[in-house]
């Protein structure tokens, strides 16, 4: 006698044990997928957020020293610290402030050229449409709308108790 499933035929059980496997592999899959683009697109954009708040912090608190510390020595470069007077502390000043600003305008750059590197998951969303597309021309098995041995069975009386 032969075997009835000898691997050419499958039971009804087998065909749907095996869709469910393989639904919930493609779906692992494509979850593994996104995580790794994502995981890839944070790091872009952790790397553009640090660059954006160095340049908040070197502006915000490196001010005052680094101002300081300029015009004081854009004055002793241009003759103050000899006896003749140098350039105006107001205009050596301002030359401290344009630089800070120079600064800050350039780390502002690098943060803004780092979060336009950062995109969608594109591979993800074309496989997660690819899946979509397959499920619609999937039509489900069809089914009986009433069971008859349902309606003929016997109805059983309820307790209130």
């Amino acid at each position: 006698m032969s075997d009835p499933f000898d691997g050419t035929e499958r039971s009804l059980g087998q065909l749907v044990a095996s869709a469910t496997a393989e639904m919930s592999a493609l779906v692992h899959d494509e979850i593994a997928l996104a995580k790794a683009e994502i995981r890839q697109d944070v790091k872009r954009g952790a790397m553009g957020s640090a660059a954006g708040i160095a340049a908040a912090v070197v502006l915000l608190f490196s001010l005052p020293m680094l101002s300081f510390a300029l015009a004081y020595a854009i004055n002793t470069w241009t003759g103050g610290h000899n006896g003749n007077g140098g350039w105006n502390l107001v205009w050596c000043f301002l030359l401290s402030f344009a630089f800070n600003v120079l600064l800050a305008v350039l780390l502002g750059l690098i943060a803004y050229a780092k979060f336009k590197k950062v995109k969608p998951p594109e591979k993800s969303i074309a496989s997660a449409k690819q899946t979509a597309a397959i499920m619609q021309n999937a039509k489900p098995h069809p089914r009986p709308a009433r069971r008859p041995a349902l309606d003929k069975a016997p109805t059983v009386a309820r307790s209130s108790v």
